[in-house]
């Protein structure tokens, strides 16, 4: 299975580090900020960077078409992300495009979801939360099984 994992640089991109090893024996595409890590994150598998996307609706829009090349180009199974807005592109272009989606809310969100997770909650596939007092702010697509970090 090719898995497309998308994220930020930083805390996100940690997370998604530690969760690595769920995934051995597939196929592993990367997307996401130029940071100092990119040495690290091309050595697991093929790696797509951009820059910082924040809050900025000029690098959102830029987003939108690099991340429908990255799709197109990788035409991954399945798209994995625990965040933050680089998200967005990848996880809304899977729906159009059929592939599966999956949105694990990061360990830091305890009381509350990220925009992100609110943004992506009505169309991803899988919506999981890393702490059960989410699941009460949630609809009922959400889903917990313990941290996943």
């Amino acid at each position: 299975m090719k898995i497309c994992l998308v994220c930020s640089h930083g805390g996100h991109l940690t997370e998604t580090m530690q969760i690595l090893e769920a995934f051995a024996g597939h196929e592993l595409i990367f997307a996401t900020y130029h940071s100092s890590r990119e040495a690290e994150v091309a050595s697991l598998g093929r790696a797509y960077f951009t820059e910082n996307i924040g809050a900025s609706a000029r690098r959102m829009f830029l987003a939108l078409f690099w991340a429908l090349r990255v799709l197109r180009c990788e035409k991954p199974d399945l798209i994995l992300s625990l965040g933050a807005e680089i998200a967005l592109p990848f996880i809304y272009w899977g729906k159009l495009l059929g592939i599966k989606t999956v949105f694990i809310e990061s360990w830091c969100r305890v009381e509350d979801l990220s925009k992100t997770g609110r943004l992506v909650y009505p169309i991803v596939d899988v919506f999981w939360v890393q702490w059960p007092q989410l699941l009460a702010v949630c609809g009922p697509k959400a889903q917990y099984k313990g941290a996943v970090i």
